[in-house]
């Protein structure tokens, strides 16, 4: 009996030894996970002074897949192509906004990232996306490679993209009138806005052929258009469109004037002449 009792526990002892000698086996050694801080390059740190520290913006060049849609042709910028995009936007966006809407205007209401693409995305129906707002959270720019800050045309388009999707923004904050809006144009809009004729939309009360795919999109081409516009620019498009068309054009201006003050007690006109003043310094400089 005395022999079974130690047999038993020999057994049950070189079970615990083999318990323990799995475990060892199964215990992980160094992680694989590099836990280093990237270094910081001239450029992060030119965009942490810019960006980060005073706007509490993070601007992302680095390629991150979950920022891009995957399905799509994209490739991140350049990196000489980065902090040349980064200044056209912060002098001609966040220093015309913080001009004249105040210094903290742009703290208090902004994306809090801003996703650089050095190529095009282009679309099935053969237009390309400029950019993108994300929930207000984040906005995406196209293009970067592809921005010449010498040509005013260059310039005009790409800073296009962020006032355009800057406006959502500031609308997703505190809405526009859609009501009001809607009875502009009421039966105009389509969802085939890019197979339409530019004189055509003009001549219907719309500033740009996109402005006619919904309402939302409509007030944020119309207060965009104008802002990287000249007067004389602005002029010359109201010019060109019917006396019907005219008339609708301008009654939508009269409405983004008026949100800009009621929401945010803004000068709209202020900020169209200082956007267009960093424009000059840009190009020039």
């Amino acid at each position: 009996m005395k022999t079974i009792k130690q047999y038993k526990a020999i057994v049950l002892l070189a079970g615990v030894l083999t318990l323990a000698a799995c475990t060892h086996e199964d215990r992980p050694g160094d992680s694989q996970l590099d836990y280093k801080q990237p270094v910081k390059t001239a450029l992060d740190t030119w965009i942490d002074t810019n960006y980060l520290n005073p706007y509490n913006i993070n601007a992302q060049y680095k390629w991150n897949q979950n920022t891009v849609d995957n399905n799509r042709f994209l490739f991140p910028p350049a990196v000489n192509s980065v902090q040349p995009a980064l200044e056209v936007v912060k002098q001609i966006w966040i220093n015309s906004y913080s001009t004249i809407g105040g210094a903290d205007f742009v703290k208090k209401v902004a994306p809090r990232e801003i996703v650089l693409v050095g190529g095009v995305n282009s679309n099935t129906n053969g237009t390309r996306t400029l950019g993108i707002a994300d929930s207000g959270q984040r906005i995406t720019l196209f293009e970067v490679d592809y921005l010449n800050r010498k040509n005013r045309a260059s310039v005009t388009e790409f800073i296009h993209t962020i006032q355009h999707e800057y406006v959502h923004i500031l609308n997703q904050n505190k809405p526009f009138d859609e009501k009001a809006w809607q009875k502009v144009t009421p039966a105009d809009y389509t969802a085939t806005w890019h197979l339409e004729n530019l004189q055509t939309s003009k001549n219907l009360g719309f500033v740009t052929n996109y402005a006619r795919s919904n309402i939302i999109e409509d007030f944020a081409e119309t207060a965009s258009v104008i802002l990287i516009s000249s007067k004389a620019e602005y002029d010359a498009l109201l010019a060109s469109a019917s006396d019907s068309g005219r008339a609708k054009i301008k009654q939508k201006e009269a409405m983004v004037v008026q949100y800009y003050k009621d929401a945010f007690n803004m000068d709209f006109y202020a900020l169209r002449d200082a956007a267009q003043v960093n424009t000059t310094n840009v190009i020039n400089n």
